[in-house]
């Protein structure tokens, strides 16, 4: 059997014009493919029509793959590859397979010997963690915390005293909707001398990037709102 190739495909942070975040050579390998893995088909076919396939968007073959996609589903997409058939997966915001559910697309790829080209576009976590003035050289990705507050709040000393110990900067997201209650948590729980980044709205035109101690931000007030936001923190 023949395979195609998969292919990951950045997409915007948010909304704006493919271009300004995208590398031409991503946006010209976009038109080449015919058959996508996306996380939510309505977003996708938007992003696809503004990065140069409008009019033909109803051409393309789109498949999801999200939380709720079935294993068997997820061994079901290997058949997109046959036939030297090339495949692009796209998430929802960013990276693909970066916090993604794409990620199990990748694996299966790698289990069936399908070549998997990553392309360069736009990460939240490590725009982030470039602006914050935090540790670059060790950091680690906590993805999403706990949902309950109690559970969260304990997550968030774990996180600190990872930090403390390592010297590591640690980086964490939230949903958008928690993202002023997480803030709250981390003022709550957190010592006042804890450097925490704030990176609300990265590459949009409203972009809020700033990094304050724990205590300052206590005496600043902030509040986040339902942007999407990443957290980074060093004790």
């Amino acid at each position: 059997m023949e395979y195609g190739k998969l292919y990951l495909i950045p997409s915007p942070l948010g909304d704006n014009d493919p271009a300004e975040v995208i590398p031409a050579a991503v946006l010209e390998k976009i038109r080449e493919i015919r058959t996508f893995v996306v996380e939510e088909a309505r977003t996708a076919r938007r992003y696809l029509s503004r990065a140069g396939l409008k009019g033909h968007v109803s051409e393309l073959e789109l498949h999801e793959l999200n939380e709720h996609t079935a294993p068997q589903e997820t061994e079901g997409l290997l058949r997109l590859f046959n036939d030297g058939n090339d495949v692009g997966l796209i998430s929802e915001a960013g990276l693909p397979a970066v916090a993604d559910p794409g990620a199990d697309l990748v694996a299966l790829a790698h289990r069936h010997g399908i070549e998997v080209i990553p392309y360069a576009g736009p990460s939240s976590l490590m725009l982030a963690l470039m602006a914050s003035g935090l540790n670059g050289q060790s950091f680690a990705f906590c993805g999403y915390l706990p949902a309950k507050t109690d559970e969260r709040r304990e997550r968030l000393r774990t996180i600190e005293r990872l930090s403390a110990s390592h010297r590591q900067t640690q980086i964490f997201i939230e949903t958008p909707y928690r993202n002023d209650a997480m803030l709250a948590d981390i003022l709550s729980v957190c010592r006042g001398g804890t450097r925490l980044c704030i990176a609300a709205n990265v590459t949009m035109p409203d972009a809020f990037i700033r990094t304050r101690t724990v205590e300052q931000w206590k005496n600043e007030g902030i509040a986040i709102g339902k942007r999407p936001c990443v957290f980074c923190l060093l004790a």
